[in-house]
């Protein structure tokens, strides 16, 4: 198999600056499981991978070489409004207020402490 065990065949990667409170805010906001964490000698975070549902995000502290910037994530959860509060309780912003969009689904954002968009929907049938 190419890739690694727990990982889809197309996985976000996320570089963010203070990375480890990005992982927190995984966990803590979206149920999200640490699979795998490797630190660098000075602290920093060199790779982790988080499952969320049946995905998983790779995520990284930026660097010179390879800086953070914001990424734009969507992510499907059972309960919309309690997961968008959750998220805003452990640090993020709201960028959008959860309501029911045209397209079918019941979706809100929030922004995470390194600029992160997270869309927060659930399909409505």
């Amino acid at each position: 198999m190419a890739q690694r065990d727990g990982h889809a065949k197309v996985s976000a990667y996320v570089m963010a600056y203070d990375a480890p409170r990005i992982l927190d805010f995984m966990r803590d906001a979206f149920g999200g499981e640490i699979i795998l964490r490797h630190d660098r000698a000075d602290g920093t975070l060199m790779h982790a991978s988080v499952r969320l549902g049946d995905s998983t995000i790779m995520i990284a502290d930026g660097t010179e070489e390879f800086p953070s910037f914001p990424a734009w994530l969507h992510v499907y959860v059972d309960d919309v409004d309690g997961t968008y509060h959750r998220a805003i309780e452990h640090g993020a912003t709201s960028f959008d207020e959860p309501k029911d969009q045209l397209h079918g689904e019941r979706r809100g954002g929030v922004k995470d402490i390194a600029g992160n968009v997270w869309w927060i929907g659930s399909a409505q049938n």
